[in-house]
């Protein structure tokens, strides 16, 4: 009972230390330290030993001959070559000629080349001589030449026209630059005679239209040079025989077939149009063998409107030179990437822009004529026709 009770008894607290007077008992561990000479010798001496490893294993490989016992005595000596084996050793194994056979005729022969090239070799006497002698004939030759090339046929019957193509082809390729092209032509004379060589001709039948004729017309269908085609006119005047003037021939209504040419120039502003059938109100038909078309005026062709394609030509040269600003344009720094890619792309858009340009320069200019335009025919060879009955009771 007693001891439970001095056991139970609560312990007084004990009165606190002072911080200052505590210290630690135990010792830090010490670290353990390197030379820095013997880590850096060690690391010389791995990478030493690196290097040499690499050295010896990317040293190429040197293939030698091996030596064989019988050259040891002579290190430096070297095998003769095949050719050198069949060859005598000293002079006095060199063979013998013996004297000139008979046939042997080739020292005759190369003396009688060297004679003869001595021969033939001119003296400088006879280059000057010949040289003179040229000269001689080239003057001769200029003094009896005529200033002109005239061409006449053995019967005389070429006339001036034929004289006048023979004196212009001799004609040099510029003949305005100097006047003496206007000289020789007024000057040239007519050598086929002072009588024509034609002769007069008996019309073949009173009812004729001769050449020189003219056919009045106007156009049914229109004409455009874009794409070739056929063409339509219709007679407008009656035509009457050319030499007295009082048989119809053609009555007006009659219908001409034609064609036109669609290969059109630059600049050109006529449309070529050739006449082929004369169909008549009856329905008979002549044969006109392309006679050419003229307008009122008596000009060569057709013109009303002509579309040169100048709005076209315009815009394609607008963009090729926007496309090529924006090529040619730059910025300051680029890389080699951006500066290889612009330069690609101005080689690419110049060529393109060359193209369009080209393209819209080889279209030709579109003429178109209109419907009910007035046409002529210029009858050039002798028409032969039928007296037009039908209109003579109206």
């Amino acid at each position: 009972m007693t001891d439970a009770l001095t056991t139970e008894q609560p312990t007084m607290p004990t009165a606190k230390l002072d911080p200052e007077t505590l210290s630690i008992r135990s010792r830090p561990p010490q670290a353990i330290r390197f030379r820095r000479g013997a880590i850096i010798g060690a690391a010389a001496l791995g990478s030493a030993s690196l290097i040499g490893v690499a050295w010896m294993a990317l040293k190429p490989q040197v293939f030698r001959h091996a030596v064989q016992d019988s050259e040891l005595s002579q290190p430096m000596a070297k095998s003769a070559s095949d050719a050198l084996s069949g060859v005598p050793t000293s002079y006095g194994d060199t063979p013998k000629l013996g004297p000139p056979l008979p046939g042997d005729l080739g020292r005759p022969i190369l003396r009688a080349r060297e004679r003869a090239e001595a021969a033939a070799a001119p003296t400088p006497v006879d280059t000057a001589a010949a040289a003179r002698q040229q000269r001689l004939a080239d003057l001769k030759a200029a003094r009896e030449s005529g200033l002109m090339a005239q061409t006449t046929s053995s019967r005389g019957a070429a006339g001036p026209a034929g004289a006048s193509a023979a004196t212009l082809d001799t004609q040099p390729a510029n003949p305005t630059a100097t006047g003496t092209r206007k000289e020789q032509f007024a000057s040239t004379r007519d050598a086929s005679g002072d009588v024509n060589s034609g002769v007069v001709l008996a019309p073949m039948s009173p009812n004729s239209l001769l050449a020189g004729s003219v056919i009045a017309a106007s156009l049914i269908t229109g004409l455009n040079s874009d794409l070739p085609g056929m063409v339509t006119a219709q007679v407008t005047q009656n035509v009457f025989d050319t030499v007295t003037g009082n048989i119809l021939l053609v009555p007006q209504g009659a219908r001409l077939i034609g064609k036109y040419d669609s290969v059109v120039a630059f600049g050109q502003r006529r449309a070529l149009v050739i006449w082929q059938r004369l169909i008549l109100p009856d329905g008979s038909s002549v044969r006109l063998d392309n006679m050419p078309a003229t307008d009122a005026a008596g000009y060569a062709g057709l013109v009303d409107k002509v579309d040169f394609h100048t709005w076209a030509l315009l815009k394609g040269v607008a963009i090729a030179t926007m496309v090529g600003v924006g090529s040619e344009l730059s910025i300051s720094g680029e890389s080699d990437l951006v500066e290889a890619i612009r330069e690609s792309a101005q080689s690419n858009t110049a060529r393109a822009g060359d193209q369009i340009t080209q393209r819209n320069l080889d279209i030709q200019p579109t003429i178109t004529i209109r419907p009910g335009a007035p046409v002529r025919v210029l009858v050039t060879r002798d028409l032969i026709l039928a007296p037009w009955r039908r209109n003579a009771g109206s």
